[in-house]
This record gives C-alpha cells, sequence and structure tokens, in this order.
C-alpha cells in the first residue's frame, strides 16, 4: 500500500512562510579547535566571491595560523566596534555597519561567542539572527561542545564545562557541514604547532586533546550533523507530500495500549532506540473501544505513556479507526523505520471477526522493520465481564430499533396492495440504518435480524407463520439479511469516525479555549488564576496552584478560592515539586491526601504544582481525563515559564536603569566632594607644618577618612558600570600586605599585626592597585570592628589547588545566615560587629574588585582567633609557580 500522504502538511507550509526572506546559514562543525573549521569557511566564500557573490567579514579569529591569514586577503573587512570594557578597549563585531553594508554574504566566526558588556545582544548566535532576518546569508563555526544539549555529555568525558553554549534550536534551520580530520592528524597539528603554541599545545595534548577525548568528540560532531540534517530533511518530505520512508537515520514506533505488558514493551522500544542511537514515540491508537475502558485501564494507559515519556520518547494519541489503519498511517507520516509492538492473548473467535493488527502491519508495511513482542498473558477476566454491557448498549437502544421495524411494517401493510413484495424489503433498510447509525454495530445487526424476521412474517406466504414455502422467498430473506448487515456495518463504521471526530473536536476546541486565556493573562498572578479557573471549568474539579518558596510550596492561586492546605497536602506538593512526579490521591506517593498534585514542567525545570480534587471527596481525576490534563499542564508551565522570563526581563531592565542612575549620581556627588577636601587636606597639612596642633591632626584624620569614602564611592561607581582599569602583574603578597598596613596605621593604631604568611608563598598575577585597594579596605574594616586592644591577624596558606590570604579581626563576628549579605553595596547588618560608622560600601568593593581580577571573597567565623573572617581566594590560574589548571586553552 501507498504510506505517503497526498498533501503537505500545514506544519511545513508555516515554516517555509518563517523562512520567507530570511537570509541563509550554514554551520561548519568540527570536533575541536584546530580542525580548519574557519580555513573551510574562508575558502568556501573565496570560491564564491570568484562567481561573483558579494562577501564580506564580518569577524574571523585567524589565532596567529599564517594559512588563515592568507585567505583573508582579498576580502572586504568590515570594521570592529570598540567596546570600553574594565579599561581595555574590546573589538566587536559592527552589526550596523553589516546592516548598512547589505551584503549577500557576510562570514561570522565563533558562533558561541559571548559579546562584551553594552553590546546590542549579549550572545554572538543573536547578532547572527539580527543579520539573517534582515535576508543577508551568514557563514559561521562552532565546534561540537559549545551545543547546549551536548554539554554534560562532553564535559562527562573530557572534565571541563564549556559556559559558551548555543541553543539547539539554531542549528534545525541551519545547512551544516562538517569539517572532520583524524584525531591522529589532529594531534600531529598540535605538535607542530599549527594549532597553538608549543607551551599550550603541549599542556592540551595531555588533557583536552587527548585520542579518547577526540575520538569522543569526533563521534558527536558526525551524530548531531546526521540528526540536524535528517530533521530537516523529513521537514522538506512533509512540505513536498514525498512517498517514501526516507530512512537515513532510524525512526522508532513503540505502539502502546492499556495492557500490562504495555511497559514492558516501552522499555524494549527505549533499548532499541539507544543500540540505534534513534529517536522514537509511544504511540497509542484510540479507536471506539477506548471509550469502554475502565478506570484501571485508562490509568494503566495513561501509566505507560508517562513512562515512555520519562524515558525520553515523544508521545502521541490518534484517534482512528483501527489499530492497524492508525499504526500504519501514523508510522508513514512519522517516516518510521522500526515499529515495536505486542501480540496481543486474543481468542480465535476474535482474530477471526477482526484479523490480527500484526499479520495486517505484516502485510501492508513492507518497508518497515516490525519487532513482535509476545505477551504471555491471558486476557483478564474483569474486562469481559466490563465490556458485554457497555459493547451490546443499553435497552433502550434495542427497544427504539424494534418500534422502527414495528413502523416500517406497519408502512409495508398500508402499501403491500400497491407495490411489489421486493421494494416493501427495502423499507427496512431504513431501521437497520437508523439504528446502526445511532446507537451501533450490534443494535444494527438486531434490527437487520429483527426485519428479516418481521418480513417474513407479515409479508411473505404463508403470512403468519416463520415458514417460507417458496424458495424464491428463502433468496429474499437472505439478501435482506446480508444487506442489512452490510448497511449496519458501513453505518456503525460512520458513527464511529464521527465519534473519534466530535471528540478530537471538543479537545482541540478545550486547548485552543485554554491557550486563549493564558495569553490574554497580563501578569503572572492573572496567570495563575486563569489556569486554576480554566482547568477547575475543563474538568470540573477544585483546582489550587503552588510555586516554590523558601519555606515550602506556597499557595499562589485556587479555584475556588482557597486560603489554606493541610501538612500532607503540602508534604505532597513538596514531593511532586522535587521529584517531578505526581502525588497525593490517586497516584502511588502519599496517598492519604485529598488533592493531587502534577508538575508543572519544562526545559528549566519544575516550576510549581497544579492540585486537582474533587467537592464529594472523590477520585480527583477520571481516567479518561489524563489526556486532555497531560495537553493542559504542558500549556500552562510554557505560559507560567514565559511569563516568568518577561518578568525576569523587565526586572533586570529596570534593575540595570535603577543602577545606572545610582552609578551616575554616586560619580557626581563623589567629583564635586573630591575637590573641596583635597583644599582642606592641603591646607591642614600646611596649617600643621606652621603650627602643630591636636585639633589639626583630628581634622586632617576625618578629612583623610571622608576622602576615602569618596574613592570608595568611585570606585564603586566604576566597578557596577564595568568600567574598572586593570594592569596585571605579578604581585608577591608580602609587599602587598606591607604596603596596606602602612596605608592603614590609622585605623589599625593600637593594635598588633600578626603575618602569618609562608615564606614560599608563590607570585600571584594581580593588579597590585586593586589588591591594595581590597587589604585597605579588609584592614580598615578590622580595625574598626575589632574589640579594643585586640591584635588583627593575616594569614596566608596555600591549598593543592588555591591560595588563601585571610584577614581576621577578634570581635563577635558576623550573624547566622548574613556571611553573602555582608559584601551587599550600602549593609550594615545589625546586632553584631558590623553597626560601627562606615558607609556600608568598603567590602562590597572587596568584592567588586575581587571579581575583576578572578579572585573570590568569602566571609565566614574564625574559631581561632574568634571573630570574623574575610578570605581572599586566588585560583590555581592566577598562581605564577603552580601548575596550570586542566582546561582547554
Amino acid at each position: 500500500m501507498n504510506d505517503s500522504n497526498d498533501r503537505p502538511t500545514p506544519e511545513s507550509f508555516l515554516r517555509a512562510a518563517a523562512q520567507e526572506g530570511r537570509g541563509r546559514l550554514k554551520l561548519f562543525l568540527g570536533a575541536a579547535p584546530g580542525v580548519g573549521k574557519t580555513y573551510e569557511m574562508l575558502t568556501d566564500a573565496m570560491r564564491l566571491r570568484t562567481s561573483g557573490v558579494d562577501v564580506v567579514i564580518g569577524v574571523v579569529e585567524t589565532h596567529g595560523r599564517r594559512e588563515t591569514e592568507a585567505l583573508i586577503a582579498g576580502h572586504e573587512v568590515i570594521p570592529r566596534r570598540a567596546i570600553d570594557h574594565v579599561g581595555h578597549s574590546v573589538g566587536e563585531m559592527d552589526i550596523d555597519a553589516i546592516l548598512e553594508r547589505r551584503p549577500e554574504l557576510v562570514l561570522v566566526d565563533e558562533l558561541a561567542h559571548t559579546n562584551a558588556p553594552s553590546s546590542r545582544h549579549p550572545k554572538r548566535y543573536q547578532d547572527i539572527e539580527e543579520l539573517l532576518d534582515a535576508g543577508i546569508d551568514v557563514f559561521s563555526t562552532i565546534n561540537i561542545q559549545h551545543i547546549e544539549s551536548l554539554n554534560d555529555v562532553v564535559a562527562s568525558f573530557t572534565r571541563v564545562r564549556v559556559r559558551e553554549t548555543v541553543p539547539d534550536s539554531v542549528l534545525e534551520t541551519a545547512e551544516i557541514e562538517v569539517v572532520d580530520i583524524p584525531p591522529d592528524e589532529l594531534i600531529e597539528r598540535l605538535k607542530e604547532g599549527k594549532v597553538y603554541i608549543p607551551a599550550e599545545a603541549s599542556r592540551a595534548l595531555n588533557h583536552f586533546f587527548s585520542k579518547s577525548n577526540l575520538t569522543a568528540l569526533r563521534e558527536l560532531a558526525l551524530r548531531r550533523a546526521a540528526q540536524a540534517i535528517d530533521a530537516q530533511m523529513l521537514d522538506y518530505v512533509r512540505g513536498q507530500a514525498l512517498a517514501g520512508r526516507f530512512a537515513v537515520g532510524e525512526r522508532v514506533v513503540v505502539a502502546v495500549s492499556e495492557q500490562a505488558s504495555a511497559p514492558g514493551l516501552v522499555r524494549a522500544a527505549k533499548r532499541l532506540a539507544d543500540a540505534l542511537k534513534a529517536p522514537w514515540t509511544a504511540v497509542h491508537i484510540e479507536t471506539r473501544r477506548a471509550q469502554g475502558f475502565s478506570d484501571a485501564e485508562r490509568k494503566a494507559l495513561a501509566d505507560t505513556l508517562a513512562l515512555a515519556s520519562r524515558l525520553g520518547a515523544a508521545t502521541a494519541s490518534i484517534p482512528a479507526e483501527n489499530v492497524a489503519e492508525g499504526l500504519r498511517s501514523f508510522a508513514a507520516d512519522a517516516r518510521a523505520t522500526q515499529i515495536v509492538i505486542g501480540k496481543s492473548s486474543r481468542s480465535r473467535w476474535f482474530e477471526l471477526r477482526h484479523r490480527s493488527v500484526v499479520d495486517r502491519l505484516v502485510r501492508e508495511i513492507g518497508s518497515v522493520a516490525i519487532h513482535v513482542l509476545p505477551s504471555d498473558e491471558a486476557p483478564p477476566l474483569t474486562h469481559a465481564r466490563r465490556t458485554t454491557p457497555a459493547l451490546w448498549g443499553k435497552p433502550g437502544d434495542y427497544i427504539w430499533s424494534a418500534l422502527m421495524i414495528a413502523l416500517m411494517t406497519a408502512v409495508g401493510r398500508l402499501l403491500v396492495q400497491a407495490i411489489d413484495l421486493g421494494n416493501i424489503a427495502l423499507l427496512y433498510l431504513v431501521p437497520v440504518m437508523f439504528a446502526a447509525a445511532t446507537y451501533g454495530l450490534r443494535a444494527g445487526l438486531f434490527a437487520g435480524l429483527a426485519s428479516s424476521l418481521a418480513y417474513n412474517f407479515f409479508f411473505l406466504p404463508p403470512t403468519g407463520t416463520l415458514t417460507v414455502s417458496n424458495p424464491e422467498n428463502v433468496v429474499s430473506i437472505l439478501v435482506l439479511l446480508g444487506v442489512a448487515i452490510v448497511t449496519s456495518q458501513f453505518a456503525a463504521r460512520v458513527r464511529d469516525q464521527a465519534d473519534l471526530a466530535r471528540f478530537s473536536a471538543r479537545q482541540n476546541a478545550a486547548l485552543a479555549g485554554f491557550s486563549r486565556q493564558l495569553t490574554s493573562a497580563a501578569s503572572q498572578d492573572e496567570l495563575m488564576q486563569a489556569i486554576c479557573a480554566e482547568i477547575a471549568r475543563l474538568l470540573d474539579v477544585r483546582t489550587v496552584l503552588l510555586l516554590p518558596s523558601p519555606g515550602g510550596p506556597e499557595l499562589r492561586a485556587a479555584h475556588p478560592p482557597e486560603d489554606r492546605l493541610e501538612e500532607i497536602e503540602r508534604a505532597a506538593a513538596q514531593w511532586a515539586m522535587n521529584n517531578a512526579q505526581p502525588a497525593g490521591r490517586g497516584s502511588s506517593t502519599l496517598t492519604a491526601s485529598d488533592w493531587l498534585f502534577h508538575p508543572l514542567r519544562t526545559q528549566r525545570g519544575v516550576l510549581g504544582v497544579l492540585g486537582l480534587a474533587r467537592e464529594d471527596a472523590g477520585e480527583p481525576l477520571r481516567s479518561d481525563q489524563l489526556p486532555l490534563l497531560m495537553s493542559l499542564l504542558d500549556q500552562a508551565a510554557i505560559a507560567l515559564d514565559r511569563m516568568a522570563l518577561e518578568e525576569e526581563m523587565q526586572g533586570a531592565r529596570q534593575a540595570h536603569e535603577r543602577d545606572r542612575l545610582r552609578s551616575a549620581l554616586l560619580s557626581s556627588v563623589s567629583h564635586d566632594l573630591r575637590t573641596p577636601l583635597t583644599t582642606i587636606i592641603s591646607a591642614t597639612h600646611e596649617l600643621q607644618r606652621l603650627q602643630p596642633s591636636e585639633l589639626l591632626d583630628v581634622i586632617d584624620g576625618e578629612a583623610r577618612r571622608l576622602n576615602r569614602f569618596v574613592a570608595n564611592l568611585l570606585d564603586m561607581a566604576r566597578v557596577e558600570a564595568g568600567a574598572l582599569p586593570m594592569k596585571v602583574e605579578p604581585t608577591d603578597l608580602f609587599d602587598a600586605v606591607a604596603a596596606a598596613v602602612q596605608d592603614t596605621r590609622r585605623s589599625l593604631a593600637g593594635r598588633d599585626i600578626k603575618v602569618d604568611i609562608p615564606p614560599d608563598i608563590p607570585l600571584v598575577r594581580v593588579d597590585p592597585v586593586l589588591l591594595h585597594h581590597c587589604l585597605i579596605n579588609l584592614l580598615d574594616n578590622a580595625g574598626r570592628y575589632g574589640d579594643p586592644d585586640t591584635p588583627v591577624t593575616i594569614r596566608g596558606r596555600r591549598l593543592p589547588d588555591a591560595l588563601l590570604l585571610s584577614i581576621i579581626d577578634q570581635g563577635p563576628g558576623i550573624p547566622a545566615d548574613a556571611e553573602t549579605r555582608v559584601f551587599d553595596t550600602f549593609i550594615r547588618l545589625e546586632g553584631s560587629d558590623r553597626v560601627k560608622q562606615g558607609t556600608g560600601l568598603g567590602l562590597a568593593i572587596v568584592k567588586g574588585f575581587a571579581e575583576a581580577m578572578g579572585l573570590g571573597v568569602e566571609a565566614t567565623n574564625a574559631v581561632d582567633p574568634r571573630g570574623a573572617c574575610f578570605t581572599l581566594r586566588f585560583p590555581q590560574n592566577l598562581i605564577l609557580t603552580a601548575v596550570p589548571d586542566e582546561t582547554p586553552p
């Protein structure tokens, strides 16, 4: 049979419309640095430029490789835009210049690059999106470790986590060219200095660029490129309505049902998909038979689909006339190459009436591998007892069918003298079609048999008996019965299809209405209330919505309004949040709760939980409502995620504007204060020289302290503006500590300074001026907040992976849980040694300067001696005499 669809899918039209007028992106994908991505990109661009294409270079990083630099010659290069960052000028791609120039093709190296602060977009791939939207084609490069979904996989064997990543969605519409060389050849290039300088190359060979790592990265690159190309091919095939499987890559479909063996099928399909490295889908074919499922069977089906989803499968529920036809159609649409199905335990009579699904699939789908797993279990007896009344219908169905037959009999008796007996037989097709279309196949069969008997009894001689005297009349009865049976089957089939269509239409309408309600919400509170109200209306339940909070699940919305939950309900909600699984009544966890809690999950994790309960304290959810609930939860989670992201972006914009205004104010006030302070200090110094006095010493000390506060304000403004100048050089910590102690001798007057630094402590690579400011502020903090006449300890320690420099006072210490807040701007903690006079800027400046230099800083309470301890942590890469850390160059 023909498995192809005869028309393109609507989704293909939408994707084609989205790409209309948009530029084309080509990615040169490599397993690691040095495989030749940039070289290949420039070579392709050179060929296009020779053929007349307008090509410019937006950004190309040559890394000092002469072969790559030679290929740039002859290309037009758009000058980079200079951005000031921490005192240095950083060159970034000038998007506006490229848009104004409007070339046909622009080359943009290193897709995963992070732009300097104050750039239009934080990431370079976002710059590329803007160029593509403008209709400009883009060539770019990327290494496999920078793809978001593979970040954890790469880190698992390289022991290096890459921070610059690109969403997988960027690859969906891109043309991908894999630039590949064998690991041995890449290692030779490293040894020859063609990738990194010799010192870095030697280090890289011993760690990130080992042969095992390169081989694994190479496999990931080839496999990810194949997946992207396969997805693009399927989009094209569906868009063009082409026939065939196009089995370039494997695709697995597993058919699931309410049977107890279904979870085993799902796990077998998962193992098969893992072995084939293939995507897989679990599908349930929903026929009229599904309407007769018991609650236990519906729950079993929902649990099986949930299991498949947890194992990484896509899930689908497809309405169809029968299982074989639905599965064949779905497999054709998904271009499946492998089907996993179970061989159910059915009676011989059932298979004779309905035919075996497996046999039909084997005959009708010749190009797909079908894996049949046997079922060892017998058909459950409860199923037979339960389905008999439901399938045979209600007594009223047969009564109305009999009344229709009686009516047609009466009409026939009135017309018997006017028309032929053969035409009277046709009248009996009316009740047959009525019964089959209205009440189902079995009522139609009953009407067919009853019509044959009525025709024989009332119209065929001898009338009034079931005896047939004329053999020709026997044929008439059999023909009537056969036509009635066939007609009832056709009518029942149309009815089943109409029922499925109505069911799908109702569900789609419910989802569409739910989506409209969520879209119209203007705030997060309004959105959460809309979620609760709509789900309560659609499922006829009570609903609550809880979000995570430091104190546990927080009730944020309810319908009808609910002001509190019992402790067991909160425990169930917390468990559902922590485990991303349902909990409460009707689940397998904390069933004593009256509420059933379902997690609201997105790619960012569990955003909250939705609770459901009934007024009559019954089961919160009917089993047939589970598929609709899952769809509603997915939409609700996406809407909540979108709203949260919008509020985060709004908060970030407001915070940025607030910080900008505060920094401008601080800078302005500080500059206005510095000039008179300088005059006061100079005048005081001159008066002291002419006529020393204690009062002048006080004025000089206070003026210098105020001058230091003003300097702190200026420094804080520079830190927050990202305009902190740095000059990194080797620094001796002994000299840095001594200079800081000398400059804080006034604030440390009367205190002993204990310096406990090992004599063999190594040099560190920092900015000596910024480190000096850090130490001054920490020593001033210790001098002001330590108990009177107590010493201040300066201690240095060498760890295997870091160097620690601590300043310890002997005071009450830091309150519990305030170790992090003490570094916030303008924070002075109550109830501790942090309440002395000051601006609350000193420690914030320490944190800002330390982070700018790549240092860590932390506050703790020391035990020996007792007091507050502030520690600067110098990481391995800033220690000159240490072995460099194991990260790729």
